[in-house]
């Protein structure tokens, strides 16, 4: 485990950061980490620029970042790539599922506003194919499960009244995940829950306890 990745995903992505912790392998969790850094990462590019050029070449750099990692190349030496790079040897992960993250990242540059068709594909193709490649890395055979509930944690934080449609389907989802894989959605039960830290803690503990969220 990265302990400087892992202290960097607590501070930028406490929902997400608060789910691994209930991955009891060390190296299981530090290849769920790897995933969010990852994401991370791409989710910066449109936001530290207002360039879309300049946004596009640092997305580029990461899909560069994929072709050294698959080709079995040596892997640039960034700590979320690096980290990636040992999850996809260890877990088998998919290109098309990460390299899609990278694609609709694209859609953040464009400067008009996306349609809520569009919002709704944009938060499937970001936070849950994320949660569908932690759910495979935690041994979910059907880990396609989990995406609605990544879905409908990045709606809940980003367009709320997208988010309640997309409820049931998310929990259905949720429900349905080996509960070994279940710390791949749990920070889903967090929609709604508010600021504070320890009512936050208390719903993520209890919806892992009943594996719902």
């Amino acid at each position: 485990m990265d302990d400087d990745l892992d202290a960097l995903i607590r501070r930028v992505d406490p929902d997400r950061w608060l789910s691994s912790r209930f991955v009891a392998d060390v190296e299981v969790r530090a290849d769920v980490i790897a995933v969010y850094a990852f994401d991370h990462e791409l989710a910066r590019a449109p936001r530290v620029t207002t360039q879309s050029m300049l946004g596009e070449i640092r997305l580029a750099w990461w899909r560069e970042a994929l072709d050294e990692i698959f080709e079995g190349r040596p892997v640039r030496g960034h700590p979320a790539a690096q980290a990636l790079a040992v999850a996809v040897a260890r877990r088998s992960l998919s290109r098309d599922l990460l390299e899609g993250m990278i694609d609709a990242r694209l859609r953040e540059l464009d400067s008009t506003a996306m349609s809520d068709d569009e919002r709704l594909v944009w938060a499937d193709q970001t936070a849950g194919a994320a949660a569908e490649v932690c759910a495979r890395i935690l041994g979910a055979a059907e880990a396609g499960r989990a995406r609605a509930a990544g879905r409908y944690w990045l709606l809940g934080r980003t367009a709320p009244a997208l988010a309640s449609p997309v409820r049931a389907e998310a929990r259905s989802g949720a429900r349905r995940l080996p509960a070994a894989a279940f710390p791949a959605v749990a920070h889903a039960a967090l929609v709604g829950a508010g600021e504070s830290d320890r009512r936050r803690g208390l719903r993520i503990i209890w919806a892992v306890a009943i594996g719902r969220i």
